[in-house]
């Protein structure tokens, strides 16, 4: 699967030398295009002279003319202005100057130094809102707002595509507010110093030849792109107690596993990365089986009374700049894996076009993707579809889910013993541990693919809050593994309450014995501390078990009163 998925490109100085564009860098043009690429021109000319110049613009799926003002499609010879025309006050205040040489497109205003001057004065003299860019001598006169990074966002915007997806090419200070966007900015050999300067890779050849020489590395070996590209767009996820260095999540090494003890902080760690995922702009769609992701700032799809409609939700995810959550808490527990197994190919399947959402993440990943799930399922977890996969029980995972895992975190104090599990599991030799385990707002970060131990980090808090989803704990259906059962102290009995609801329904219903068996023995504690999460209402219900001289009819009151403080169910939605 293809991270890159086209390429933006400057033509003067760039593809073309002299305004011509040579029969080598059509070639290698044209080889990008075969091999499924989009190719989009983003450039200063006027659209009349560069269709004098250039003959193979039916080349380009976009071209962005005019410094980023004007958009065309070659195949249509559609245009499109990106901003309003020029004044014509400003224009007549040139023109009255004599100013030469002097060019007037859909939106920009053109000239050369030393004219700078006398248009910074027409500007000011007039209260005008225009900008002046400059490009290797000339003088470009636009609306404020309007460069070539904006005009390469309107053209991926009509391509479906998100910059993190592309390569732009260039050579001038005009060229470095597009290619800094982009997943991957290529400087060519000519290129201005501070040009190459903030490029990630600079070629070795000049103008055309350097951009054939790029084509050739992304085609031949693309990750060597990516690797060279990767730490602009990585995010920190939190940084190392030993020495303070960042740690950084990169698309570029696999999967992510948070794993550790219930209750520990995963989802609220989740949230956390999450949001610097999307500050980042990349897009994200959440498989979220138990409702935990309502916080997030998303589109979601699905509630605890309606199930996910996986065509709207896929178009969702089609759509550019679009975070999608699908909420499966209205599908049966033993559903959910079904619609995951539905809707993942999907997904990846809209990834492999426009090459994202560039993350996934699939929380109660043992419950979603369990052993011997792998064959027959059509899910394909390649290592190059980055996917955060949330559980408690990593062992228990596909093996195909492992085999994608190259990051993992680890949350809770009692969680170190994991890293023992997870190498047997991935039959990868144990690392050494660090001293302790994590403490609140910490967490054990490894490289499982790389040659350092595990480390302790410090992580931080989601801006928003993590809410607790009442109507999750208090209607929806947990799994055999998160539900209560009332056995009673013989073991007699397996009655299942798989809510809160239900627990309290149950319980009203049951003997007294079963009753103040479970109660006194810590059962309704423990499931309310690990299962439901909720310390709170787990230490409520602590202190009503250690008073044992209360009758049982103000006992179940107590916990009952406790339960639906916190957790009456909100009304249905209309």
């Amino acid at each position: 699967m293809h991270y890159f998925k086209a390429l933006a490109t400057d033509y003067d100085g760039t593809v073309a030398h002299d305004g011509v564009v040579d029969d080598a860098t059509i070639a290698a043009l044209e080889r990008l295009k075969h091999a499924g690429r989009k190719l989009v021109m983003v450039t200063g000319r006027e659209l009349p002279d560069l269709l004098r110049v250039c003959p193979r613009l039916d080349l380009f799926d976009r071209v962005v003319a005019e410094n980023g003002a004007l958009l065309y499609t070659p195949a249509t010879r559609e245009e499109r202005p990106l901003g309003p025309p020029p004044p014509d006050a400003f224009v007549a205040a040139l023109r009255a100057q004599g100013m030469a040489p002097l060019s007037v497109g859909r939106v920009i205003v053109a000239t050369w130094e030393p004219n700078e001057t006398a248009v910074l004065k027409a500007i000011r003299d007039l209260g005008l809102d225009l900008q002046i860019i400059f490009n290797k001598g000339a003088v470009m006169v636009l609306p404020n707002g309007i460069n070539k990074a904006s005009g390469l966002g309107a053209a991926l915007e009509d391509l479906g595509l998100s910059a993190h997806n592309v390569v732009a090419t260039g050579d001038a200070e005009n060229d470095l507010a597009f290619m800094r966007t982009c997943g991957c900015a290529v400087a060519v050999g000519n290129a201005l110093p501070a040009v190459k300067e903030a490029a990630d890779i600079v070629t070795q050849a000049p103008r055309g030849a350097g951009v054939a020489e790029a084509i050739a590395t992304w085609l031949d070996d693309e990750p060597r792109l990516v690797e060279a590209a990767v730490l602009r767009h990585s995010v920190v996820v939190g940084t190392r107690l030993e020495d303070r260095a960042a740690v950084r999540l990169r698309p570029d090494r696999g999967s992510v596993l948070i794993t550790g003890t219930s209750g520990g902080g995963k989802t609220t760690l989740a949230t956390a990365i999450l949001e610097r995922l999307a500050a980042a702009d990349f897009q994200l769609c959440l498989f979220d089986p138990e409702g935990d992701y309502g916080a997030f700032d998303a589109v979601t799809f699905g509630d605890a009374d309606t199930p996910v409609s996986p065509e709207a939700a896929l178009d969702a995810v089609r759509k550019l700049g679009t975070n999608v959550t699908l909420n499966l808490l209205g599908s049966s527990v033993e559903d959910r894996p079904d619609m995951l197994a539905s809707l993942f190919p999907a997904v990846l399947d809209i990834r492999a076009k426009y090459g994202r959402p560039h993350w996934i993440l699939v929380d109660e990943a043992h419950h979603m993707l369990p052993r011997g799930r792998d064959a027959g399922d059509g899910i394909n977890l390649d290592a190059q579809v980055p996917t955060i996969f949330i559980t408690v029980h990593p062992d228990t995972l596909a093996t195909g889910a492992l085999a994608s895992i190259g990051t993992v975190l680890l949350i809770g104090r009692d969680s170190l013993d994991l890293i023992a599990v997870l190498s047997r599991t991935l039959d990868r030799p144990c690392p050494p541990l660090p001293e302790r385990g994590p403490e609140v707002g910490e967490a054990v970060w490894w490289d499982c693919r790389g040659a350092e131990a595990p480390a302790l980090i410090a992580v931080g808090k989601p801006k928003g809050d993590v809410k607790r989803h009442t109507r999750k704990y208090a209607e929806g259906t947990l799994g055999e593994d998160r539900s209560f059962f009332f056995r009673g102290p013989e073991a007699a009995l397996k009655i299942r309450a798989q809510n809160l609801s239900m627990f309290l329904q149950v319980g009203d219903g049951v003997d007294p014995d079963t009753y103040l068996f479970h109660l006194r023995n810590g059962d309704f504690e423990r499931w309310m501390r690990t299962s439901i999460k909720d310390d709170g209402l787990a230490d409520e219900v602590a202190t009503v078990a250690a008073n044992d001289g209360l009758p049982l009819g103000e006992t179940r009151a107590l916990v009952r009163s406790a339960v639906e403080t916190r957790y009456t169910a909100p009304a249905t939605a209309p």
